[in-house]
Parts: C-alpha cells; structure tokens; sequence
C-alpha cells in the first residue's frame, strides 16, 4: 500500500513567503513602503493629484525608503565588520558559529536542537556581558583565579571569612590550595589581614585562627550580630581585583565571582572597612 502524499493547502507557500518578508525586512524599509502606499491613496482618494500623479508620489517615497534601508543596511555591516576585525582570535569564532548556526537551522529547523542553539547563544551572550562589565563567575569547586590572584598579590591582602557553623571549606582543595598561597605570599613580604565573622568559636574555628596568626596574618575576630549583609566571603588584593563567594543556604561555596572592575573592588573593599570598624 502506497502512502499517497497530502495535498499542500492553497496559499500556505505565499503566506509562509510572506512571514518571512516581513519578519527578515528592516524597519526603515516596511515604514517607508507603508507610507508610499498610504500617501498615494490619499492623494488620488482627495482628488489632491491625478492617478498618474499620486502613483509617482508613491513610487518616489519607495525608492527613497529603499536607498535609506540600503544605507542603514550597508552601515551596520561596515559596524559589525569593524566590531569583529578589532581582535584577531574573533574573526574566526564569530564565522564557525555562524556557520554552526545555519546548518543547524537548516538540518534541524524548529526542534530541539534549534531550541538548545538559540539558549546556548543566549547563555554566551549572558556570559560575554559579565565578562565586558569585569566579572568572571566560576563554579564552586573551581578556584583558578581565587588562587591566582593570591599568587600573583604584591602589596596587601584584604580579605572576610563567614563562618557560620566549623570552617570546612579550609579542609578542601580549594581552602588548602589557597592558604598554601597565602603563606607564600606572606614569604613574599605581603600583608594579609582577615576578618573571622562568627557566632561563637568553635575549638576547630580556633586552631584555624591561631596557626594563621602564627604564620603572620593580622586576624580580626566579629560577631555574625552585624547587618546580614556584610555576612560574607571576600578577598581584595592590591586594592585592584575582587572576589566573592556565592553561598547556598547551607553555608556552601556555590560559586566563585571574580571582578576587577573599580566599582566592584570598591564595593567589596568598602564592606572589608565597614567590617574592620564595626564595634570600635
């Protein structure tokens, strides 16, 4: 038995066409054609001009509205192609994941991998504006540029402990890692100051702040009684970069935020002062 195909439903193409016109065509063209046609009815309906008349009005508002849509067109890829020849790693990523996207648009149209495309671009694009404000945001268990910075600290290092229950997270990779830097760095000539935000001590939280003390650290010791939002996990190194703990409600280390932007520095550095003279 032969499957014999449906019949396609008279008009379906054009409209599809249609849609497709309308959706990919620039503003400035569709506007300028709206207006042609509404001029040139108006004109011949009030007997303002003749029929002949009113179709060049129309036809002359056309081509106007074309040549700008033209212009307008020619001037944003002369952008983009001043955009993407500013950096010379760019060029080629921009055409692989153009190229990526079209064949995924033409293979798979309007499924799943199209849908995972489009939310990847979106989470990239996400990504690329934190990265263009300053920030970089890492998973909890990745703490390169936590530790790289402690590394590479010349000066001074301003940083706030939030422990809310045993001091764990100095136990795992990341907290062991990082204070073997921050010894280094004391070695380095470098002054580490750190405040201990807690309830009350615990026998662990003690051992913790006395070896650091001996290793040379200034160790400041605060009440988790301060307003909740200096509750934190920070470090500031040379008064020029950043970083953040992001925190569950568990008191776990989600995620590392690292910035470098002032404004950011500031803001942490400014909570590192409030901190330090709080109960003075």
């Amino acid at each position: 038995m032969t499957n014999t195909p449906r019949p396609r439903r008279p008009g379906r193409r054009s409209r599809g066409s249609l849609t497709h016109l309308i959706t990919h065509s620039d503003p400035i063209a569709l506007v300028g054609i709206s207006l042609a046609l509404v001029l040139s009815v108006c004109l011949d309906v009030t007997g303002a001009a003749s029929g002949v008349e009113s179709l060049l009005a129309g036809l002359m508002l056309t081509i106007l509205s074309l040549v700008l849509d033209a212009s307008a067109r020619a001037e944003r890829r002369f952008q983009l192609r001043q955009l993407v020849q500013t950096t010379d790693w760019l060029a080629g990523s921009v055409t692989s994941v153009a190229a990526a996207t079209q064949r995924i648009v033409e293979q798979y149209p309007g499924g799943a991998i199209e849908a995972e495309a489009r939310q990847r671009l979106r989470r990239l694009a996400e990504e690329f504006d934190d990265l263009s404000r300053g920030r970089i945001e890492r998973p909890g268990d990745d703490g390169e540029h936590l530790l790289a910075a402690t590394r590479a600290c010349r000066d001074r290092l301003e940083a706030v402990t939030n422990v809310a229950d045993e001091p764990t997270w100095w136990r795992g990779d990341v907290g062991t890692a990082y204070w073997q830097a921050n010894l280094d760095a004391l070695a380095r000539g470098v002054r580490i100051t750190r405040v201990f935000l807690t309830d009350r001590p615990s026998s662990e939280l003690e051992e913790l702040m006395e070896r650091q003390r001996q290793a040379g650290v200034e160790v400041i010791v605060k009440r988790r009684d301060q307003d909740p939002g200096l509750h934190v996990n920070i470090v500031v190194w040379d008064g020029r970069q950043a970083w953040e703990a992001r925190m569950n409600a568990h008191g776990e280390t989600v995620a590392h935020l690292f910035m470098v932007n002032e404004q950011d520095v500031s803001r942490r550095r400014e909570l590192f002062r409030r901190l330090v003279l709080a109960d003075r």
